[in-house]
């Protein structure tokens, strides 16, 4: 498609790139009129799309139906991440519709929060700032009441290779650690000095283990009650990647009974998670749970805006950048 007349773009969630203006939305006029929706809830989506050439979107759901509503005049849907499991791209296909993500702009932004989470854990931190009266109480200097870990000689398993992967990998070996990665087939460069260590051994040999594979019907619920236990006692258990990575229930009684040092995760298997979701009532000392903000990073955001200004661009000029329909 070439570039011909101005387009109609709608963003359906524009509040999930854009917080208090830190991201200049406006450039997307660029290509034609701008129509945006903080939020659409999903009995909006059909209506909303009526008339959209271009159509953008983060998390609000695509499929055969709304783009049908939409009509012929919907010619792309823009992912605003990486994930796509959002848009049934078999109907995008079978519509002619083209279907475009954009990857690797928050690999520096993750990789720093696997270390926020992890740090915390292991220094206690957030339970020492939250309790500032104690250490005016101390009989002596300091306070000892909860046991700091150092990271350095420590193993650190890394499930799924990909940028982020490696980056978390370069951080963890700037802190002395020594780095594992689970073995899966072929994914792993020959080249790489990453050991490749088979399933059952990655679990029992790694201090910590740090998920960042795509959610799959092979890696789904790949942390449950079996490879926890197979999890060395007091290690740690950090998931930035996917919440169906993790059996929750599995991870619960694994934190409860002491099994496992502790936990940072920034995903759940649902999203938002309910107000009595278990993991977020449970109060555990040894669990850290952020809301899925590992990618947002102003700069990463940043980053992203300009790979949807990319993809609209290619596009329009009948080129076919981040295109998976």
């Amino acid at each position: 498609m070439t570039q011909s007349t101005p387009q109609q773009l709608v963003f359906l969630d524009a509040a999930t790139m854009a917080c208090d203006g830190d991201i200049d939305l406006s450039v997307l006029e660029e290509f034609g009129t701008l129509m945006e929706y903080a939020i659409t809830a999903p009995e909006e989506t059909a209506q909303r799309l009526v008339g959209a050439t271009i159509a953008l979107t983060n998390k609000v759901v695509i499929g055969g139906g709304e783009m049908d509503a939409a009509g012929p005049s919907l010619k792309l849907i823009v992912v605003c991440a990486t994930g796509t499991n959002n848009i049934d791209l078999q109907a995008a296909k079978e519509r002619g519709i083209g279907v475009c993500n954009v990857s690797g702009y928050s690999t520096a932004g993750v990789a720093q929060h696997v270390f926020a989470l992890l740090l915390n854990l292991v220094t206690h931190c957030h339970r020492y700032v939250s309790e500032p009266e104690k250490w005016a109480a101390s009989p002596i200097f300091t306070r000892m009441d909860f046991p700091i870990m150092e990271l350095n000689g420590k193993v650190l398993g890394i499930v799924g290779f990909g940028s982020i992967g490696k980056r978390v990998a370069e951080i963890g070996r700037a802190l002395g650690m020594r780095v594992q990665a689970l073995q899966r087939d072929d994914s792993f460069s020959k080249s790489s000095d990453i050991a490749r260590v088979p399933l059952k051994e990655f679990f029992e040999s790694s201090d910590v283990i740090s998920l960042h594979c795509p959610l799959s019907p092979e890696t789904e619920q790949m942390i449950n009650e079996e490879s926890l236990s197979w999890m060395r006692p007091g290690a740690f258990l950090i998931n930035t990647g996917r919440g169906g990575l993790v059996d929750e229930g599995a991870l619960l009684a694994a934190l409860s009974s002491g099994h496992l040092g502790g936990a940072g995760l920034d995903v759940l298997s649902v999203e938002p998670p309910s107000a009595d979701h278990p993991l977020l009532t449970s109060r555990l000392p040894n669990l850290l749970i952020t809301p899925h903000t590992a990618w947002s990073a102003v700069e990463s955001r940043q980053l992203l805006m300009e790979g949807v200004m990319t993809n609209i661009r290619s596009f329009l000029a009948g080129e076919s950048a981040n295109r998976l329909v």
